[in-house]
């Protein structure tokens, strides 16, 4: 198989879709691997790196593109939507329920579109999204302290507090691997935390790990209201995998806050989970709306670009592999979990949360 890697055109993403390493694996298997010249730069990986395991390296986004499978780490952009076509295979990570503008662009072209954050396992767990989640989990904790600074527009106040001055109150809606990991350096910076999540086991989970040191609450209306209002950061860590994410901070709830507290809403990428939650970027990540400093980056580990880079090709690899191996078709008929990743097939839109967030027909996937 022919598999194209470009350069990601979204403003401030610097990660690639592969190492030189998941090349070699790939070349030994007899697959081409054309990777567009500066792909790997911003991540610390040279053109040389990937031409020296195996890949092409070629200077034309075009024929990168002209690949049977097109491996990327974010959407396409519109101006990569004519460079699709049908039967391809484009493997990254997506985000459908966020955008009707490019689920339709994909339904129009035919492509067969698989979203990293669907490929699910039988016991729910998104192993794609996983380690992404750690990342933005532990950015979370460190964009929060940053905006509760002053000179971000923050009340000033240090997380870990100091002697005979108050720690910082954190709250944590979702406690998953976002969730989790957040929790874990907030923690560990010494603030004052509670999470709330509408599974209990995940709670006592948390409450396990964290030995008695954090607060969980059920969630709930009245819970996350409560909890925001006290709190100097919400960080919003809510997924419901392949769809929008619920609103659950509302803009009454903000005025409720003191002025300088912050948010940060890992969802973004699903719709967010605050009401007043709008994407911003890395170079311009906060704005403040109710007296109250939003960080929304849409795609935070781009900050770390190296660590997140390497990350997401370990845990793509295997799948990449057996789509080049035994094609789409058979490699998701082989492994369901893949299967569950299809978003679009053919023209037909095959993720049932997608087509509910935009009143689309859906089609059950039969391959």
């Amino acid at each position: 198989m022919r598999v194209g890697v470009p350069r990601e055109l979204k403003d401030d993403e610097n990660r690639v879709a592969i190492t030189p390493a998941g090349v070699t694996a790939l070349a030994a298997q007899g697959h081409e691997v054309l990777v567009e010249a500066g792909a790997g730069l911003g991540s610390n990986l040279s053109d040389e790196a990937f031409a020296k395991a195996g890949a092409r390296v070629v200077p034309e986004l075009a024929e990168v593109w002209n690949a049977d499978m097109v491996l990327k780490v974010k959407e396409p952009l519109p101006q990569e939507y004519p460079l699709l076509r049908r039967d391809q295979v484009l493997f990254t990570y997506l985000h459908l329920a966020a955008s009707r503008e490019l689920t339709e662009k994909l339904l129009e072209r035919g492509v067969i579109a698989l979203a990293y954050e669907t490929v699910e396992l039988e016991d729910g767990t998104l192993p794609l999204l996983l380690p992404m989640s750690e990342v933005a989990g532990c950015l979370a904790v460190q964009a929060g302290q940053r905006s509760l600074e002053k000179h971000c527009g923050g009340k000033g106040i240090l997380m870990p507090g100091v002697s005979g001055v108050r720690r910082g109150r954190v709250t944590i809606l979702g406690a998953g691997i976002a969730g989790q990991n957040a929790c874990r350096v907030a923690t560990g910076l010494g603030a004052e935390v509670t999470i709330l999540d509408i599974d209990p086991q995940r709670l006592a989970y948390v409450r396990d790990v964290a030995q008695g040191h954090v607060t969980t609450l059920m969630s709930n209306r009245a819970n996350v209201e409560e909890s925001a209002r006290r709190a100097d950061l919400v960080i919003g860590a809510v997924l419901i995998a392949g769809a929008k994410a619920p609103s659950l901070v509302t803009r009454e709830m903000l005025r409720q806050m003191e002025p300088g507290s912050a948010i940060v809403d890992i969802a973004v990428d699903q719709g967010g989970c605050v009401e007043t939650t709008r994407p911003t970027t890395h170079h311009d990540p906060r704005y403040v709306e109710e007296s109250v400093v939003h960080y929304a980056v849409a795609n935070m580990p781009g900050a770390v670009p190296q660590t997140s880079t390497y990350a997401l090709t370990n845990a793509t690899l295997t799948y990449a592999l057996q789509i080049a191996e035994q094609g789409v078709v058979q490699a998701a008929r082989h492994n369901p979990a893949l299967a569950r990743g299809i978003n679009c097939y053919q023209g037909a839109l095959t993720y049932k949360a997608v087509a509910e967030a935009f009143d689309l027909p859906h089609t059950t996937l039969r391959i």
